[in-house]
């Protein structure tokens, strides 16, 4: 099998997963994996397809500038300028953007603080934070309606061969080594967001 048949099998199995769970509203989100490093080939998911369906459409090559690398009738996803950035900087090999109703919420809820921070929670392990008083925090940048300037603003953020970074009221985008762990830090997050939101809510109902 090829690399690159490899890589779009990962990708849709992933595709699949997330599906599973509705965190694709709208044709929302957009998911990438890194087929080769020189040069530069990734797999994207295609423009406007709905991704709770497996064709043979979902997703296109495209070059380190998210150029497409053969002649389609495909457009990459609309925030490939994102993905193309984790890439150029980091080793990541694969890189996921959601939009969910929690990670939205928890955006503007801390989005003036321009970050939110998790302590003391066990999901946070995923980012590899093993001490008892490691903290995660996760910043948050303005949604640029232009994407070049929301990559550019994206981009400062990237520090590490794993991460994530919210957009305000658009979504998360987390990166990892691979599809797996790619995977893995997108659903910690949701997870520490989802927990956030229900502990806001007891909060509230207690006072």
């Amino acid at each position: 099998m090829s690399a690159l048949v490899s890589k779009w099998n990962e990708l849709a199995d992933i595709k699949d997963e997330l599906a599973a769970r509705d965190w694709f509203m709208g044709t929302s989100g957009n998911l990438a994996i890194k087929v080769s490093c020189e040069p530069l080939r990734f797999l994207v998911t295609a423009s406007g397809k709905d991704k709770r369906k497996r064709t043979s459409e979902d997703f296109l090559l495209v070059d380190r500038d998210g150029k497409a690398v053969e002649e389609t009738q495909l457009r990459p996803s609309a925030e490939t300028l994102l993905h193309c950035a984790v890439f150029q900087k980091t080793a990541a090999g694969c890189c996921l953007h959601v939009h969910t109703v929690a990670n939205n919420v928890i955006s503007e809820l801390y989005g003036v603080d321009g970050k939110v921070t998790f302590q003391y929670q066990e999901l946070i392990k995923a980012f590899d934070l093993w001490e008892e008083d490691a903290e995660l925090t996760i910043p948050i940048i303005h949604n640029h309606a232009h994407i070049p300037a929301l990559a550019e603003e994206f981009g400062e953020h990237i520090q590490a061969d794993k991460g994530a970074v919210l957009i305000r009221n658009h979504g998360i985008t987390v990166w990892g080594k691979d599809g797996f762990e790619a995977k893995k830090l997108l659903e910690a997050c949701e997870f520490l967001f989802q927990y956030q939101l229900a502990l806001i809510n007891a909060k509230a109902n207690f006072k």
